[in-house]
């Protein structure tokens, strides 16, 4: 008889780690922050309707931001970086799709915080190049967190700096990712 509890108490933790690991993980409120440090002035930008999933089932997990949603302090650092350098009325998204590289790393039914590796296609401005930059998933009950930050440069996306400038502006933008997901109800 105990062993027959045994089994069914398996079968049945067995079960619900699986339903738990089938289900996929959206945000429609992620937070993506651009910084970068320069002679002039600091380029600094945020952006909070960035929409991603999670499928911890598959270790993928893509985003995708509406270029145009990144605000600035000053209206004209916001007009610039849309019409100048991102061209955003032609390339209106940034999207990024990768995998978890190291998934045992990572046990989304246990709380903790499990620094991994994503790689995947980061497209923006019309051009997609592979990456790899590190992120930590974090889960704390049901809710599932994660954290980026890494450095783009922008000659790898064509984004051209205007030569009148080019002595002020640097070379590269770091980005700072974060999203807190919720399950995915269909």
């Amino acid at each position: 008889m105990n062993q027959l509890k045994v089994i069914v108490a398996t079968l049945f933790l067995v079960s619900a780690l699986h339903s738990n690991a089938q289900e996929k993980y959206i945000t429609r409120n992620g937070t993506i922050a651009i910084f970068s440090a320069t002679t002039a002035e600091n380029i600094d930008a945020n952006n909070n309707e960035v929409f991603s999933m999670l499928d911890p089932l598959k270790n993928e997990l893509a985003f995708q931001v509406l270029v145009t949603g990144f605000k600035f302090k000053k209206a004209l650092m916001q007009d610039h970086f849309n019409e100048d350098y991102m061209e955003s009325s032609k390339f209106a998204k940034a999207t990024f799709k990768g995998v978890i590289t190291d998934p045992s790393k990572v046990n989304f039914n246990q709380d903790g915080a499990y620094p991994v590796t994503i790689a995947g296609t980061l497209t923006m401005h019309g051009v997609s190049n592979k990456v790899e930059v590190p992120a930590t998933i974090r889960v704390v009950g049901k809710k599932i967190s994660a954290d980026s930050k890494f450095i783009v440069k922008l000659a790898d996306y064509n984004i051209k700096i205007p030569a009148l400038v080019a002595n002020q502006v640097s070379e590269t933008v770091t980005i700072t990712v974060g999203c807190q997901y919720e399950p995915y109800n269909r």
